[in-house]
């Protein structure tokens, strides 16, 4: 079955045939549905084709949102005001849309207080006031605990 390139039904015809009727038009003959009884093909420019293919898909790659994950990292001792900065800057990131990785690292004695390590992260987390959800829950990890939060998206 073979279709020319303003969408016109040619009918049935022998390969060979449609092969030579493309070429008289300087143009491609390109199999659509090879499944189909009989198959279908069609005559096009191949390379324009093509051409259009990468532009939609240039297209659609362009319109994707990507999402960063941001990280902010705090010890045991880390002082209120320290603290303070750190909740405005996850907040920042929380707004721009990105999800945040909050790490609190455990040096030396300090690893002997895994508790004391996840009542500070729990604390930290109960400032923030921006509208957020837990990714990943409060996780060990061999230099502390870590836990990853993202905004929540309006409903549009």
């Amino acid at each position: 079955m073979v279709i020319d390139e303003n969408g016109t039904m040619l009918g049935e015809m022998y390969t060979s045939e449609a092969l030579n009727l493309a070429k008289e038009q300087e143009m491609d003959l390109v199999e659509v549905s090879p499944k189909s009884q009989p198959p279908v093909c069609r005559i096009m420019d191949y390379g324009k084709q093509q051409y259009k293919q990468s532009k939609q898909q240039r297209l659609a790659k362009a319109k994707q949102k990507t999402t960063e994950t941001k990280s902010i990292r705090m010890g045991l001792r880390t002082d209120s005001h320290d603290l303070e900065n750190k909740k405005n800057q996850i907040e920042k990131f929380l707004n721009k849309g990105n999800k945040a990785k909050i790490e609190i690292i455990l040096k030396g004695r300090e690893k002997a207080h895994h508790e004391l390590a996840r009542e500070n992260l729990k604390n930290f987390l109960t400032k923030i006031e921006i509208p957020y959800k837990i990714e990943e829950d409060i996780k060990r990890f061999p230099g502390g605990f870590n836990i990853i939060i993202a905004p929540i998206q309006s409903q549009e």
